[in-house]
């Protein structure tokens, strides 16, 4: 089956699109060695520095891998997906499940490790959080978001503040949805005033035990709302 000679425009992109469709349709299975580089050049029309980046895209992509000495092999047919991706494309509840356990950690680390900059950070955030309840829920969502991220960071842990970082773009569409659907703040604007003040004393009073219990009591409250929808 010949690749066919490529047209002009961005022939990096054209050539790594036309090996993928050729390893997605099984023209080489995995475990298949790729033909050279020079072989390949001359199917797609294209110099060899071309088919070098391409191969190097589809590395990229889990798709294929050079070996030292034997040349690139298809080690398979589908793109691994990215962390971000699987996130968007997950059930909303599983990445509410997996936020929970972060979060209720980092909740309990923050009133470990919180620095007098540290409460005075999630103590504004609360401040803004009750202001924003005058506005829209897209407005309100951003308000709440920014005030777990800043109990997050105050557990001082990189890790924890990539990976909810990771959850808040799909976190926020999820809550903006489900507080239009709900009808959540029709009746209390500022709704989880309560449990939100509660997790900032806590964090702010060192207390790990009460920070990971109330904030576990307020996302369990969220994700049966969420399961509702589901």
């Amino acid at each position: 089956m010949p690749l066919g000679a490529l047209r002009p425009s961005p022939l990096v992109e054209q050539a790594t699109d036309r090996l993928r469709e050729q390893i997605a349709g099984g023209h080489w299975p995995v475990g298949t060695r790729l033909p050279g580089e020079t072989t390949l050049a001359k199917e797609l029309g294209v110099g060899r520095s071309t088919v070098r980046e391409a191969l190097r895209a589809l590395a990229g992509a889990g798709l294929v891998q050079p070996r030292h000495g034997s040349g690139v092999f298809v080690i398979a047919t589908e793109p691994v997906e990215d962390w971000p991706t699987r996130l968007r494309r997950a059930a909303v509840t599983d990445v509410y499940e997996v936020r929970m356990a972060v979060e209720v950690h980092a909740a309990r680390l923050a009133a470990h490790r919180r620095t007098p900059d540290d409460i005075t950070a999630i103590q504004a955030a609360l401040e803004r959080r009750r202001t924003a309840s005058a506005a829209d829920d897209a407005a309100f969502v951003d308000a709440d978001i920014a005030l777990h991220t800043a109990v997050v960071a105050a557990a001082h842990n990189a890790v924890l503040a990539d990976l909810f970082a990771d959850f808040t773009p799909a976190l926020r569409e999820c809550l903006v949805t489900m507080l239009s659907l709900t009808g959540l703040r029709d009746q209390d604007a500022n709704t989880g005033d309560d449990t939100h003040a509660a997790l900032v004393r806590a964090v702010a009073d060192g207390d790990p035990e009460a920070a990971g219990a109330v904030l576990r009591e307020e996302l369990e409250g969220t994700l049966a709302l969420l399961r509702e929808q589901a």
